[in-house]
């Protein structure tokens, strides 16, 4: 008889308490993002970029999927419904500070302008629209 994994608070809230965590879990929203798209955005190098998702998988907040040779990831609500409301909580105010708000506004331009940002060929998030871009 397998035993269900508890879940980890203490690794909950610390992927939550660094603000390039934040930044990232701000992108993705409630869209995939690959993995390329952050590093232009948050213009930080690849692997420091990965390390932090890998906190944050580990942490069962974002799940990652592999297409070729791109990673795409995007958040997923924890199972423990206190930190699922918890998350929800703090992605409603990530969309309310203005920094947050930049960043989603560059990763707006990046995905309409992709190879203006060194982005040409890389998967579009999913949740682009053809309407974002006649926005920019």
């Amino acid at each position: 008889m397998g035993r269900k994994a508890q879940f980890d608070m203490q690794q909950f809230f610390q992927a939550l308490g660094d603000n390039t965590r934040l930044r990232l879990l701000n992108l993705m929203g409630e869209q995939e993002v690959c993995v390329c798209y952050f590093v232009e955005i948050l213009g930080g190098p690849q692997p420091k970029i990965s390390r932090h998702l890998a906190y944050l998988r580990n942490a069962g907040i974002v799940s990652a999927r592999r297409e070729g040779k791109w990673m795409h990831y995007r958040i997923v609500m924890p199972p423990h419904i206190g930190a699922a409301q918890i998350l929800r909580q703090t992605l409603d105010w990530l969309k309310e500070d203005r920094a947050m708000q930049a960043d989603r506004a560059r990763l707006t331009r990046a995905c309409c302008s992709p190879a203006k940002y060194a982005l040409d060929g890389a998967p579009l998030p999913a949740a682009v629209t053809e309407s974002c871009c006649e926005a920019c």
